[in-house]
């Protein structure tokens, strides 16, 4: 099944009950049972719901996976990830990651036990000084965030491959639609739905995805314990964006790529980071296991100060200054103080992340306009 089919078809089958081809919003708690434990599949809501059941399937369909298990929100897969970690285990996750990723690791995780060290993974090389017999994950986003450096997949899985480390992708940025990190050799996929999949910035939701069924069990196990679950009209939305995702990306990639060109030509913007360039280190990697380059761009001013940049943020018009990515409307923001303001100064400007970078998730608008919009805001600099 192709992947413009799956995003229809794959796990959905029209309601049993009354035919409706759109999958029902199960708004229950509980299931009646006819004798304790003679029940129909559903027992309490928390542990199953229909909704979420079909949505898993499809989730895991888009990833070429056995399992998808659904959560409340993606820092909450991510959540449970890392709680298949003990204390005294090390994670090495790529330097350039989100906000959001890096105070969860550092200010949640690292109080139990848990080390984490971050450096660059351009090459597998930064790996070889930071691995120990203790070293049980590799954590990697790619592209990042918001630097949109590219991290070769399979390179990382093959270094790691028989040691007994479980190689992590946070696959957020680039969706099931460009990039399927499990079929490049890794065993953990986390989203953040709430972004592409969902698309339409109207829900908050996270999804785990593999092939290896301990790692499944585990984690369905943590969905159930911890209880960070969704619920079913989360669950429906998010269906109901999947079905329009390929459609999405592909128009949102092709407006980064003009408004990428547009930029890299304005005398007011000293760079862009956007992995379509070829003169853009990891332009090889991406062609090689991405089916387009994405929409996420960002940038930096000649004028490199925060005063610079909150002109041009607050001077747009259809680019909505915001948090999140990747919804149908076009957002602008400044990472340094929102996305990643838990990241220490000196630790964003280790890896280029300035006062004055400037991030979009391009949107699904006419092209033309989003670039007339962001002319008459660097005009205002």
């Amino acid at each position: 099944m192709k992947f413009a089919t799956k995003v229809i078809h794959a796990g959905i089958e029209p309601d049993p009950s009354t035919g409706a081809i759109m999958t029902p919003i199960y708004q229950t708690s509980t299931y009646v049972q006819a004798a304790p434990g003679d029940h129909k599949g559903y027992e309490y809501a928390r542990t199953q719901n229909p909704t979420r059941s079909v949505l898993e399937k499809n989730l895991a369909a888009l990833e070429n996976a056995t399992d998808a298990i659904c959560f409340g929100s993606g820092l909450a897969a991510m959540d449970s990830v890392l709680k298949l970690l003990n204390p005294g285990d090390e994670v090495i996750a790529c330097d350039d990651l989100y906000g959001g990723s890096y105070r969860i690791m550092t200010k949640v995780f690292g109080k139990y036990g848990i080390k984490f060290y971050f450096v660059g993974m351009s090459g597998v090389n930064g790996l070889n000084a930071l691995m120990t017999p203790n070293t049980k994950m590799i954590w990697v986003e790619t592209p990042t965030n918001p630097m949109l450096n590219i991290i070769d997949i399979k390179a990382v899985c093959d270094h790691v491959k028989g040691k007994g480390i479980m190689v992590c992708v946070d696959n957020t940025f680039a969706s099931p639609y460009l990039q399927n990190p499990l079929d490049l050799g890794a065993d953990i996929v986390v989203h953040s739905a709430t972004k592409y999949i969902g698309g339409h910035s109207d829900v908050i939701h996270g999804v785990v995805i593999t092939n290896d069924a301990d790692i499944a069990r585990q984690i369905r196990f943590l969905q159930n314990a911890a209880g960070a679950v969704p619920g079913p009209q989360d669950c429906f939305l998010i269906l109901r964006g999947i079905k329009t995702l390929h459609i999405r990306v592909e128009r949102a990639c092709q407006n980064a790529k003009k408004i990428a060109r547009y930029l890299k030509n304005h005398p007011k913007v000293s760079k862009v980071y956007f992995p379509g360039f070829p003169d853009h280190p990891g332009h090889e990697v991406a062609k090689k296991q991405m089916k387009m380059f994405g929409g996420m761009i960002s940038f930096d001013l000649v004028v490199n100060n925060e005063e610079s940049a909150r002109k041009v943020l607050s001077g747009t018009h259809y680019f909505s200054l915001a948090e999140s990515l990747g919804g149908v409307e076009s957002l602008i923001g400044h990472p340094a103080s929102m996305t990643h303001g838990s990241i220490p100064r000196e630790e964003r400007l280790k890896v280029g992340l300035t006062d004055s970078l400037i991030r979009l998730s391009v949107g699904i608008e006419d092209v033309d306009d989003l670039i007339q919009d962001l002319d008459q805001a660097l005009a205002l600099i």
